[in-house]
């Protein structure tokens, strides 16, 4: 298996060379390229250094310079950097939205993406500008099993009601039922959202939002007015805790660790640290539930490399996102450090992952097989994602319910402003 994934990236690879031009070049000819990349409390300055170090090691001469967002949202920061005229080579995670579009990112040819299981996931006018390297679901649920034992409850959640009734004994037994959080990310205070809108939207019809760009659905329709309804419910009853909204993303994860809720919904990255940060209680997993307990599992696929389209040194730029993509060395990297299911044609993860990572990997598996993976809202690119920029309204709105503003004003003020973002 190694050698097979070894050779189509050597394959690839081979039909690339270094261009000439005005870009920065070293004595022996080799590229300086410029990487974007991010951090979080998985993806580690040690992480991307040795991931950067194992491309470079296969490619003499090829020289990188790391970039690091300031924040997890990369999107925005690319955004200045290509003001400021200083758009990288190169950048990871980083929404292709709107940068397709205006063509400042390369759009790659079909042989260059046969490695990659869903090579046509995410397309931008029909083209695809970001390698569709790995799978995440977002979000199961992750739970602490101790907790679910002593307010009795005795199997995870597959349907909504189950949920509310398990989410009820746990606080009568004095446990927070939902550990979220908000902060600067803003994303953890919307994961219960998007499980929502996926499993009961978009379960019923996977092209909503595909729809809503084209203007034959609003917010304001029933049946998300009905998804952010239940939302509601949750902090009407008062499962989510308010006062926790400005608590930021690393701190959200800790304070679940430190037990201070029962369940965490977060995309399956967590199950990197479910599987290896301290914690005195075991982990278990399920996938989001629904309204009557028919499988759905909200995924997105990508997330993976984009290349500038104006890189002084393009060829090299391609080689060094292809090589990083498809080396397993980074493969069983990603999966370790942040729990990632890779989109690479006769990749397996590795023997020795967490029992949390395997599984959140499992469930997923099946989720597959079934036929029953849909988009993950607010998480999806290109034609069928929302507008470049629209995220953050989605996390004010996710945050607008939790503080009690009710689901018609906030499905009314997001159609308001996908009005201005159109």
């Amino acid at each position: 298996m190694r050698r097979a994934l070894v050779l189509c990236a050597a394959l690839l690879l081979a039909a690339c060379s270094v261009q000439d031009g005005s870009g920065s070049q070293d004595s022996s000819g080799g590229a300086e390229i410029t990487f974007l990349t991010f951090e979080t409390p998985n993806l580690t300055p040690a992480y991307w250094d040795a991931a950067i170090k194992r491309v470079t090691d296969a490619n003499p001469g090829m020289r990188v310079k790391k970039l690091v967002a300031p924040s997890t949202d990369r999107t925005s920061y690319a955004k200045q950097l290509l003001q400021s005229g200083q758009f990288p080579d190169v950048m990871i995670a980083v929404d292709p939205a709107g940068f397709a579009e205006s063509g400042n990112l390369y759009a790659w040819k079909p042989e260059e993406l046969g490695a990659f299981q869903f090579p046509g996931a995410n397309p931008i006018g029909g083209g695809h500008h970001q390698l569709p390297a790995n799978t995440q679901t977002i979000p199961p649920v992750y739970y602490n099993k101790t907790m679910f034992a002593d307010a009795g409850v005795t199997a995870p959640p597959r349907t909504w009601a189950e949920l509310l009734d398990a989410a009820g004994k746990l606080k009568a037994k004095g446990h927070q039922p939902f550990v979220i959080g908000g902060g600067k990310e803003g994303f953890p205070s919307s994961m219960l959202l998007t499980g929502i809108v996926s499993t009961d939207v978009y379960g019923k019809r996977p092209d909503w939002m595909t729809q809503r760009r084209a203007g034959n659905v609003k917010f304001s329709d029933p049946d998300f007015v009905a998804a952010v309804g239940k939302f509601a419910e949750l902090s009407t009853r008062g499962y989510l805790d308010k006062g926790t909204l400005s608590r930021d993303y690393a701190a959200t994860e800790q304070a679940f660790l430190d037990g201070k809720g029962a369940m965490y919904p977060m995309g399956n990255w967590f199950a990197a640290n479910a599987d290896t940060k301290k914690h005195d209680f075991e982990i278990g997993v399920f996938n989001f539930p629904t309204a009557d307990g028919k499988l759905v599992v909200p995924a997105y696929t990508g997330g993976g490399i984009s290349v500038n389209a104006k890189s002084k040194n393009l060829d090299a730029a391609k080689k060094l996102a292809l090589g990083f993509q498809l080396d397993k060395g980074q493969l069983d990297a990603s999966v370790k450090a942040d729990g990632l299911i890779p989109a690479i044609k006769g990749y397996q993860p590795p023997a020795d992952t967490g029992p949390v990572y395997r599984a959140g990997y499992q469930l997923y598996q099946e989720a597959v097989a079934s036929n029953a993976v849909v988009n993950a809202f607010a998480w999806e690119t290109a034609d069928d994602g929302v507008l470049p920029g629209f995220k953050d309204k989605i996390y004010r709105a996710a945050q607008d319910v939790i503080n009690g503003k009710s689901p018609a004003e906030v499905c009314a003020f997001l159609d308001a402003e996908w009005s201005k973002a159109g």
